[in-house]
């Protein structure tokens, strides 16, 4: 499954993880992606939740 909204092209983001002492190491956000049926399309795709709720996806 590819973390791509297919709506926005949201993807993940990156930045750092900082501990209590203040070390930095990498880390990722991934998207909110639900798999909907979209009025439209034949099947289904992925699509985040900000466009699920925001409305620019009618569900089928």
């Amino acid at each position: 499954m590819s973390r791509i909204c297919s709506i926005c092209e949201k993807g993940q983001m990156s930045g750092n993880k900082v501990s209590h002492s203040n070390r930095k190491s990498r880390r990722i956000w991934n998207v909110n992606l639900q798999k909907v049926r979209v009025k439209g399309t034949n099947g289904r795709v992925y699509v985040c939740t900000n466009c699920l709720k925001s409305g620019r996806v009618e569900r089928a």
